[in-house]
């Protein structure tokens, strides 16, 4: 799995210095505050993307234990492991 810098991620958001010196500002023109809706907002998102993926690999392993249990009911040994 890749790995995520953090310092890139940053980079993203502040391309250059912001233009009014305010340190709560960043050079896409967001407060802190906008920032930090911007991040949990992402988060929330990436959740509930995750979430679904669990769900999704839940369905596949229960069709899998039924197709394998099957094939065993039918006299198939399957290995199941590499």
């Amino acid at each position: 799995m890749a790995k995520i810098n953090e310092k890139d991620l940053e980079k993203a958001l502040t391309s250059s210095k912001p233009e009014s010196g305010k340190p709560e500002e960043k050079s896409l023109g967001m407060s802190k505050e906008m920032e930090i809706g911007f991040h949990q907002g992402a988060l929330n998102t990436l959740i509930n993307e995750r979430n679904e993926l669990v769900r999704m690999i839940q369905q596949t392993e229960m069709v899998m234990q039924a197709h394998l249990k099957r094939l065993e009911e039918l006299g198939v040994k399957v290995n199941t492991k590499k």
